[in-house]
C-alpha cells in the first residue's frame, strides 16, 4: 500500500478520533465556534431583556432525508446565497439549518433586485416559516416542549407488475425507505413528532403499511439467483427454502404492517448530536442516490455520534477549511449468510473554500451468526484493518469484515457560481478510497444548471451512474455492494442501502424543475437501468418517466402527487433459453398522491 494511499485512508478516522477526544475533554458546556453565537434568536424584541439561556446547547431533530427542506437549501446555496452547508452528510438538524440561513437574509437584501432574488427571497421565507417555532423569541423554549411534526397518508395506485429487487434484477420505486408495494392499492399513514427538554431529545415517526400480494419470483429463478449470490437456496438444517429477503420467492404475502421509520433518543453536547435508535442517513452529493447510503433502504438501529456544526481547528482548518465528521455503528437485518452482521460507518467531510466541498467515507460490514462474534474486539479489528486480509483470516473469526471506501465532491464552478455546480460520488471495495484506485470505483458524477438563461424559476439536474467499472474482477456481480463472506452485503431487510442502482448496473436519471414558490414545484424526471448479462443472465433494462406536482394550500397543508411510467425487461433465461420470469417488455404506471399536515402549535411544558 502507498504512502498516499495509507494517507487518504487514515485521515477520516484520526479526524473523528480527535473529534471524540474533544468532545470527551473540554469543559461541560463550551461550545466551539462552530455553533453562531446568538445561534436561534432571530425575531427577538431588542426591547425585552434577553433571559439567561444558552441556545447553543439545546437540542433540537433532525429533518427527515425525504423532506422539501433539502432541495431548497440546495437551490439557495446554487444561487449563492449560503455557503457553509455540507451537502454530502444528511441530514441537517433543524437548529443547523437556522444557522446556514443566518446570513442568507443578509445577502439577499444585498443582492441585485430580479428574478433569481426574488425567488431566494421566496425560499428563505418559506424556510423561516417551517423553523420559526424553533427559532422565535430571545431563544428557543429550554424548559421544554412536544411537537407534532407531520401528520401524512400517502395513496398508491400501481398497474403491471412492478420490480422490488434492487439486489438483482431491478427497482420500480426508489429511494423509498424500502416500503412494501404491488400491483394495485397501497398506502402508508402515519405521523412523527418529537419531544425535547434542553440538550435531550426524542423523536419518532412511524407509520401503517399496507401493500397487495404479489406472484413473486418462480422457484427456478429464485434458485439461479441463489447461485449467483453463492447462498444455499435450501437450508440444510430445516430442509426448507431460505426466508431470503434479498430474493422475493413467490407468494409474496400481503402486506398490513405498523412500521417504526425512525425513533431514537439524543443528547446535544458541544455541537454533537449522541444518539441511540432508527434514524435517517444520506452519504453523497447525488439526488438521485448515494453510493455510501441512502434511504433506499428501511432505517437500522445504530449508535451514532455526529459533529452536526462546522467545527474550525487553529491551523488545521486553514488548510482544510472548516469540517464536519459522522459515526454509526448497527446491526443490519435480512442476511442468511451469515445471519445478522453489523455494520460501522464514518465520514468526514472539508469546505475548504465557499465553493468546494469533499470527503472522504468507509463503510464495514462485519460478523455474524455462525461466522464472527459482534464485540469490541473484532469492531477494532475491523475498524483499523486496512491490508487485504489473507483467505485463511477471511473464513475465521479474525475476519475484519467487508469494507467499502468512498470519495465524494462537489464544486460551484468559477466564475458560474450562481449557474453550474459540478458534483461527484463514487465508492470502490477492497481498496482504500476512489482517488486510489479510479478504475475499479463506481462512480455517480452530476452536473446542476441553478437556472436556464430567460427562465430564472427553471433548473435542470442531470446524474449518471455506474456500479460495473472496467477491470476483471467486475463479473458475476461479485463485486460491488458483494462480498465473498457477506455475501447479501450492502442490504438490510432485502434492500439496498447504497445506491439504487444495484450491482453491476449502468443507468442515470435526470430532472427538470419549475419552481412555483419556495416549496411548491413541477417536475419531470426521467431515469434508466442496465443489468450486465454476466451477472444476471440476460440482462435487464429499466426506463421511465414521471412527472410531480408539489403545491401548498394555506402554509401547512402539502399535496404532492406523483405519475410514472416505467417498461422494464428481465426475461432471465434458463439453460435451453426460455425465460424463467416475464418474457417481453412489460409496462408499469405508477400514481401516488401525499398529503401531509404540517400542525404549527407546539406544546410547551
Amino acid at each position: 500500500m502507498t504512502r498516499r494511499a495509507v494517507l487518504v485512508s487514515v485521515m477520516p478516522w484520526t479526524t473523528v478520533m480527535a473529534g471524540i477526544l474533544l468532545l470527551t475533554t473540554s469543559p461541560l458546556g463550551a461550545e466551539s465556534p462552530g455553533a453562531p453565537e446568538g445561534g436561534g434568536q432571530r425575531g427577538h424584541d431588542p426591547s425585552r431583556p434577553v433571559p439567561v439561556c444558552e441556545p447553543s446547547i439545546l437540542d433540537s431533530p433532525y429533518i427527515p432525508v425525504d423532506s422539501w427542506v433539502y432541495p431548497a437549501m440546495l437551490r439557495l446555496y446554487s444561487l449563492g446565497f449560503v455557503d457553509n452547508m455540507f451537502l454530502g452528510m444528511r441530514p441537517w438538524t433543524r437548529a443547523s439549518v437556522d444557522h446556514m440561513l443566518e446570513t442568507a437574509g443578509a445577502r439577499i437584501d444585498d443582492a441585485d433586485a430580479g428574478p433569481g432574488t426574488d425567488e431566494a427571497q421566496g425560499i428563505y421565507e418559506a424556510l423561516n416559516r417551517y423553523l420559526e417555532e424553533d427559532t422565535q423569541g430571545p431563544c428557543r423554549l429550554h424548559q421544554g416542549n412536544t411537537q407534532l411534526e407531520t401528520v401524512y397518508t400517502v395513496a398508491r395506485a400501481i398497474s403491471g407488475t412492478p420490480l422490488r429487487d434492487s439486489f438483482h434484477l431491478g427497482q420500480t420505486i426508489v429511494n423509498d425507505y424500502g416500503r412494501p408495494y404491488a400491483s394495485g392499492f397501497n398506502n402508508y399513514t402515519g405521523a412523527s413528532g418529537y419531544a425535547s427538554a434542553g440538550r435531550f431529545l426524542m423523536y419518532v415517526r412511524g407509520e401503517f403499511q399496507g401493500a397487495p400480494s404479489a406472484d413473486g419470483y418462480p422457484t427456478a429463478l429464485a434458485q439461479t439467483l441463489s447461485a449467483i449470490d453463492g447462498v444455499p437456496f435450501i437450508n440444510p438444517v430445516t430442509n426448507l427454502p431460505y426466508s431470503q429477503a434479498t430474493i422475493p420467492l413467490g407468494p409474496v404475502a400481503k402486506a398490513t404492517d405498523g412500521r417504526v421509520m425512525e425513533a431514537y433518543v439524543s443528547a446535544h453536547y458541544l455541537n454533537h448530536e449522541i444518539s441511540f435508535g432508527k434514524q435517517d442517513e444520506w452519504l453523497g452529493q447525488g439526488l438521485g442516490g448515494g453510493m455510501a447510503y441512502s434511504n433506499n433502504a428501511e432505517n437500522i438501529y445504530s449508535f451514532r455520534i455526529n459533529r452536526i456544526e462546522p467545527l474550525h481547528v487553529p491551523g488545521l482548518s486553514w488548510v482544510t477549511g472548516p469540517f464536519r465528521y459522522d459515526f454509526l455503528v448497527g446491526s443490519l437485518k435480512g442476511h442468511v449468510a451469515p445471519n445478522d452482521p453489523w455494520e460501522h460507518v464514518e465520514k468526514v467531510s472539508f469546505r475548504p473554500t465557499e465553493n468546494l466541498e469533499f470527503g472522504f467515507e468507509r463503510t464495514v460490514i462485519w460478523g455474524g451468526k455462525g461466522h464472527a462474534p459482534i464485540t469490541l474486539h473484532t469492531f477494532l479489528k475491523s475498524f483499523f484493518s486496512f491490508a487485504s486480509p489473507s483467505a485463511a483470516v477471511k473464513q475465521s473469526r479474525e475476519d475484519p469484515g467487508a469494507r467499502f471506501g468512498a470519495f465524494d465532491f462537489s464544486y460551484r464552478l468559477p466564475l458560474l457560481r450562481k449557474w453550474l455546480t459540478l458534483y461527484s460520488d463514487s465508492e470502490v471495495h477492497d481498496d482504500v478510497s476512489p482517488i486510489d484506485a479510479p478504475r475499479r470505483a463506481a462512480i455517480r458524477p452530476g452536473l446542476y444548471l441553478s437556472h436556464v438563461p430567460g427562465i430564472p424559476k427553471l433548473d435542470v439536474r442531470a446524474e449518471a451512474v455506474s456500479t460495473d467499472p472496467p477491470v476483471s474482477t467486475s463479473s458475476v456481480g461479485h463485486f460491488m455492494y458483494w462480498e465473498y463472506i457477506q455475501k447479501q452485503g450492502y442490504t438490510n431487510k432485502g434492500m439496498l442501502f447504497g445506491d439504487w442502482i444495484g450491482r453491476e448496473g449502468k443507468g442515470g436519471q435526470g430532472w427538470i424543475t419549475y419552481h412555483l414558490s419556495g416549496n411548491e414545484w413541477l417536475q419531470v424526471g426521467v431515469r434508466n437501468q442496465k443489468v450486465a448479462k454476466d451477472f444476471v443472465p440476460g440482462g435487464t433494462t429499466l426506463n421511465d418517466i414521471n412527472f410531480q406536482a408539489v403545491k401548498r394550500v394555506g402554509r401547512d397543508f402539502e399535496i404532492n402527487g406523483n405519475f410514472a411510467f416505467e417498461h422494464w425487461k428481465a426475461p432471465v433465461p434458463d439453460s435451453s433459453g426460455l425465460p424463467m420470469y416475464l418474457p417481453g417488455q412489460q409496462t408499469v404506471t405508477t400514481t401516488t398522491i401525499q398529503l401531509t399536515w404540517f400542525p404549527e402549535r407546539k406544546i410547551s411544558f
